[in-house]
């Protein structure tokens, strides 16, 4: 099993979600919630075709934090 990190974005009407190892690989949601539950659903689907490809899957690299910052 993989960890990759994703990225959660607003817009103005819903969350969109990507994952920097795997390009492409993309999803939205109307919540959080949903985008991720959408974006493991695509990471799963990528990574099928990635094996149907006989194309290397690629390795987690990139690691996601926050932190708090005062503006």
């Amino acid at each position: 099993m993989s960890r990759y990190a994703i990225i959660v974005e607003k817009s103005v009407t819903n969350y969109s979600a990507y994952c920097p190892d795997l390009p492409g690989c993309i999803a939205t949601g109307a919540t959080v919630a949903e985008a991720m539950d959408n974006m493991k659903e695509a990471i799963t689907f990528h990574l099928q075709g990635l094996r149907e490809e006989n194309i290397a899957i690629p390795e987690p690299s990139v690691e996601a934090m926050s932190i708090d910052v005062a503006v």
